[in-house]
Parts: C-alpha cells; structure tokens; sequence
C-alpha cells in the first residue's frame, strides 16, 4: 500500500497540492519534512499524530526529515491563535530541542541510508543570516497581498474583541516568511520537495512551495501534504485530559496517565484513533472492532489502543507498570508494588485526608476511619462500625476488624493508607 493509499483509510489525510500523488509514486526516495515548534521540553499527544505522518512517509520508502523550529520558535506561528505568545530565550529553546530529538528518536529509524531520518533545526541557518540580508534575498520575492491573504494572517487582522483576536505583530506577520524558507533551504541543500504538517499549516506550507518557485526563477518544484487534524466527535481538539496537555516526556505525563487517556477513550472516537496512534493493520483494526462491537463494555479498542501507543512512546515495562496500577482500582493489583508517584496516579481522584502519625499511634481503626479523619470516610464512629460488622471496610486491601488497632495495618510507603468503604477509596496520608 502506497502513502496516500495508507493515509486515506486510517482517516489521516486532508489534502495535498496538484502532482503531489505522482511525486510520491515515482521509484526513487523523495525527502519530507515536517517542523516541530520547541515551546515546550516535550511533544504531546497533538505532535504525534504529525509524528506518524513521517513514520508513514519513511515505511513507504521514503526520507524523513523533522526540522527542530530553534529559530522559528522564537517569533511564534500565528496559525490557529488569537493571542501572541511569550517568547522564549535561546537557553529555553536549545534545552526543548534535545527533549524533542530524543522522542522523535524513538518514532524514526536514523540509520546511514537512503530513507534514513535525519533532525534538522533552522537556527543553524539563521543565526547568520543579517535581517538586511534576509530582506533583500528572501522578503522581496513575496507580496503583503500574498501573505495577508493566508487564513492565519486574515483571521487575527479582521478579529474583533468578540473572537478574542489581538491583532498580529509583523514578528508574526513574518513567521510564514522564514518558514518558507526553511522549505527553500532544505530543498536546496538535502533535496526536501516535499513539506507534511496538519491541516491548520497549508498556509505556511504552501508559501514555501511558493517560494521555491520564486527564488528558482520558476524551475523549482515542491509538494505540500496536509493531515486532519485530530478531533473527537464533539469537535474539539484531542490531546487534553482533565489535568492538561498529554505530554510524551514521562516525567510530564507519567505512564499510568498516558496509559489512562487512551484507555478512557470514547467508542466514537476509539476507531479513528487506534487508526491514527497505532501501526496495527486494516484487518487487524476490523478484527478488534469487531470483537468491540460484541462486547462494548469489555471496552477492547481501547485496550489496545493504549498499549499500542503505551509500548512506543514509553517501553513495554512502562506499560505492563501502568496495566497493573490500573488493575488496582478493580481490586487486582497489588498495593504494595505502586511507587509513590504511580500510587498518587491512580488515587488522584478519590478523597484524600492527613493525620499525623503521633495522633494514629493511640487510635484504635473505627476512630481512624471515623472522627479521626474528619468525618471524611464514615461521618460517625457507628455508621463505622455497622459496616465493618458487615465486612464492607478494608485498609491497603485488609478487611477491618472491630477490636483492631489504627496501627495494626502497616502503612505503603511508610505514609500512606489506603481506605475502601464498599465500593469507594480514600486515601489517608501519615504525617
């Protein structure tokens, strides 16, 4: 299955410039690029998706380059925003492009031959590059009509306090000028012909296509491929969870998170995005959604969408650490096993309450569970009581006797208690 072919039935193509099909099928490796903006130390879940645009152009044989955005990120893409951004000093953004080469080292093969990836990063041709330079041998071959007529530039210039757009400053203005060149610069110096990004970057994309025209004296000839942007059903963007961005650096993200967004996917969604995230085939994808579809509930999409991707952005320990700290909350996983950011993780949702260590010593674990914490778990020291008759309390996965001592269960990590009233956690802090 060729490129295009492979993009279509996974739902991640969107469009591409005229001839862009006949470059792809011709028998040589043609070079692609995509850029990648160093605001952050870490790519996230958006990234990805652009990410396997690349991993699909270097398994139908081709070469794939990522360019780092060291120069480019300082000024900001206006693409999609309302607002300026804060800028970020060179320090900042030299330490974010060594955090995004090393993931995008785990996504590519950097090997020495013809389809081998390769890390660009446009800092390095324009740290020298004098603005009266730049003017005089890039700026004059574009008009303001031409670039003002890109929807990014049109929709900040024509906003209104309504929308929230603050206008554009010419630093951004001038954001799809040097992103043109960048396009022109790699074609002339690694052959590039062809720039893949997401859909809300053909703007910028195709004024490098255009330049490469202008700057040839019309010989120049480049492509420009775009991939839908990923969504969920109700249309907005995918990448967050109630915490935030998904990020793919696991000191950000940790894995039982990561592992979690993906497992609590909707149905709607999950097929488009097991498509996407994961390398799994067409008659492998049917197959698991076939077996979905028999048994909603068992929730098999999603399973294997969150290994799938676990396995790649993480390790397949990650992922079997993140498969047993979520077999904890269905009473399968082993308490003990959790460190204290995993076991955090997986009891970030449930009610929390501190008691000091000096107080638990001379509590008996009705008074614990009761007065002791507040009222938290059991408003009163009967209602307590009634339910530990009835075998319905547990401490770190032991059920509670009447008599029992607050001490008599030894406590994870030295610090912390984990309480089940029937159905429900709460998490008891020493400190």
């Amino acid at each position: 299955m060729d490129l295009l072919e492979e993009l279509r039935w996974r739902g991640m193509f969107h469009d591409m410039m005229p001839g862009t099909d006949e470059h792809l099928r011709q028998n040589a490796p043609i070079t692609g690029y995509i850029g990648f903006d160093p605001t952050a130390s870490s790519l996230h879940i958006g990234n990805l998706a652009t990410i396997m645009l690349l991993v699909h152009l270097q398994r139908a044989g081709h070469r794939p380059l990522a360019l780092v955005g060291g120069a480019t990120g300082m000024i900001g893409d206006p693409s999609g925003k309302s607002a300026e951004r804060n800028l970020l000093d060179e320090e900042a953004l030299r330490r974010n492009q060594a955090g995004i080469k090393a993931q995008l080292e785990k996504f590519l093969d950097f090997n020495e031959g013809p389809t081998g990836a390769k890390v660009v990063n446009n800092y390095d041709w324009f740290k020298d590059f004098g603005f009266l330079q730049f003017l005089r041998e890039v700026g004059k071959h574009l008009t303001v009509n031409y670039m003002m007529a890109k929807d990014s530039v049109k929709r900040r210039i024509s906003g209104n306090e309504d929308s929230g757009a603050e206008g554009l400053s010419y630093t951004e203005f001038s954001y799809q000028l040097l992103q043109g060149y960048d396009f022109f610069h790699l074609y002339k110096e690694l052959g590039t012909t062809l720039q893949m990004g997401a859909s809300d970057q053909w703007g910028n994309i195709t004024t490098g296509t255009e330049l490469i025209r202008r700057m040839s004296n019309g010989e120049g000839k480049a492509y420009a491929l775009t991939g839908q942007l990923i969504t969920k059903a109700d249309g907005t963007k995918y990448g967050k969870s109630e915490t935030g961005t998904v990020w793919l650096d696991p000191t950000m993200t940790s894995p039982y998170q990561f592992y979690q967004f993906f497992l609590r996917a909707e149905d709607v969604d999950a097929p488009r995005l097991i498509r996407v995230f994961t390398l799994l085939s067409q008659q492998e994808i049917e197959a698991l959604e076939a077996e979905h579809a028999q048994a909603p509930h068992l929730r098999v999409l999603q399973k294997a969408l969150a290994k799938d991707v676990t396995i790649r952005v993480h390790s397949q320990e990650a992922f079997e650490a993140a498969l047993a700290a979520s077999q904890v909350l269905f009473g399968g996983g082993d308490l003990a096993s959790l460190d204290e950011a995993t076991l955090l993780d997986v009891f970030a949702g449930v009610p929390q309450v501190e008691i000091s260590r000096s107080e638990v010593a001379d509590l008996d674990a009705l008074t614990l569970l009761s007065t002791a914490t507040n009222g938290v778990i059991f408003a009163s020291k009967g209602e307590a009581r009634k339910m530990v008759q009835n075998n319905g309390v547990k401490l770190n996965r032991q059920k509670v006797a009447l008599d029992q001592s607050a001490t008599a269960v030894a406590p994870l990590l030295d610090k912390y208690l984990v309480a089940q009233k029937g159905k429900s956690y709460f998490l008891i802090k020493l400190i």
